[in-house]
């Protein structure tokens, strides 16, 4: 995952929680027209949480109501696999 935070980048409107098999941290942020994974604001990190439940009430505090959760194959995120078998599930908050 790339991260990049550029005030010039069209970011989309969906929040977006992606998610490691057996990972120690959720990351909560969005993809920008790039591809990159930015923070939720052009100005903003990827914001990082200890769990699935804190990523959701983070995202509930700034007001949102849905997010797209992203669950990734570790072994494609390790090799950097061009074909990724990602799923992706909307979930309101």
């Amino acid at each position: 995952m790339k991260n990049a935070n550029s005030s010039q980048d069209k970011i989309s409107k969906l929040p977006t929680i992606p998610v490691v098999a057996e990972s120690t941290h959720y990351l909560v942020g969005r993809y920008n027209s790039a591809n990159s994974f930015t923070g939720l604001l052009p100005s903003s990190s990827v914001a990082s949480f200890n769990s699935l439940s804190e990523a959701k009430d983070y995202l509930r505090r700034n007001k949102f109501i849905s997010a797209d959760i992203e669950f990734q194959s570790a072994y494609d995120e390790m090799c950097g696999s061009q074909f990724t078998g990602t799923y992706r599930e909307l979930v309101s908050l």
